[in-house]
C-alpha cells in the first residue's frame, strides 16, 4: 500500500510504501484521530522499518492507494 503525504509550505511529498496486508480502513482511522489534534504527531512505519514522523498541524493532505499499483515512468511497448 502507497501512502504519499503532502506537507504545508513545501512542494516535496512524503511517499510511504507500507507492508503489504497493512489494513486501509484502520490507516485511515488512525490518520482521522491523528489530525484531530494539531499538536499530534502521524507515525507511520515502511516496509523497510523506517518510521517517519509528520506534525499533524503540517498535513495539507494524505493520499491512500489501497492498490499498490506500481507507477509507470517512461516508454513501454505498445500492445495493438
Amino acid at each position: 500500500m502507497d501512502v504519499r503525504i503532502g506537507v504545508t509550505n513545501t512542494p516535496k511529498e512524503i511517499d510511504l510504501e507500507l507492508p503489504d496486508g497493512t489494513d486501509a480502513d484502520a490507516l485511515s482511522k488512525q490518520i482521522e484521530e491523528t489530525l484531530g489534534s494539531e499538536t499530534a504527531v502521524l507515525w507511520l512505519t515502511d516496509r523497510r522499518g523506517r518510521r517517519v514522523g509528520v506534525p499533524a498541524a503540517k498535513v495539507a493532505y494524505i493520499e491512500i492507494d489501497a492498490k499498490g499499483d506500481d507507477r509507470r515512468v517512461g516508454f513501454g511497448s505498445v500492445v495493438h
